[in-house]
């Protein structure tokens, strides 16, 4: 089996959610995202961010700013030895016809060919729906963390259970790092069934 990677969503789950974040300044980390992200890393996943900055088609966000944005996001990472595979973003506006916005699948898609991994061996973490949709329609494992707009989610999903619009995560955790310590259980069991098989 080729190496696992990992999906994350940004704003909320990587970072605390802002309306429209433009600032690089105002990039801030969520408790317990570096502690994730080094133990994912340490699982020998991959690491993609795929996020929606509807910003950018809405005229609020510069891409110059943008770019600076996810720099800083690598600086602060790679500061404590975590790499980011790579960041992946749509731009559109949502009423802007695209392939890329979550939950549409292009992003991922893309990801998957130029790192050579499957989807449906990947994980997905996110704190929205749009974010488990996309796991879903491209068969991967899905983890909703409750930070940034996890908790609504959750509640929304709840009450839509039994639904053709439930979006069901697989796992629902507090943070980035119960969604770490969550695949290393799947990823355990997972080694474990194949070496059975083996033996």
């Amino acid at each position: 089996m080729g190496r696992r990677f990992v999906l994350l969503d940004r704003d909320g789950t990587l970072n605390v959610e802002r309306n429209y974040l433009a600032d690089a300044d105002q990039l801030e980390l969520l408790p317990g995202v570096v502690a994730g992200l080094t133990r994912l890393q340490e699982l020998g996943c991959g690491l993609v961010v795929i996020t929606n900055q509807s910003g950018v088609g809405r005229g609020l966000i510069a891409p110059t700013r943008l770019a600076g944005i996810h720099r800083r996001l690598h600086s602060i990472l790679s500061a404590v030895g975590i790499v980011l595979d790579g960041i992946y973003v749509c731009p559109h506006h949502p009423e802007t016809p695209c392939h890329c916005r979550k939950p549409l699948t292009g992003l991922a898609t893309q990801a998957a060919c130029d790192f050579g991994f499957s989807l449906n061996q990947s994980f997905l973490i996110g704190d929205k729906q749009s974010d488990i949709k996309l796991g879903r329609r491209v068969g991967a494992t899905t983890l909703l963390v409750r930070t940034g707009y996890g908790a609504e989610s959750e509640r929304v999903w709840r009450r839509e259970s039994g639904t053709e619009t439930c979006g069901a995560p697989d796992f629902v955790v507090d943070d980035l790092l119960a969604a770490a310590e969550a695949i290393a259980v799947r990823l355990r069991a997972t080694d474990e069934t194949r070496w059975r098989h083996v033996a």
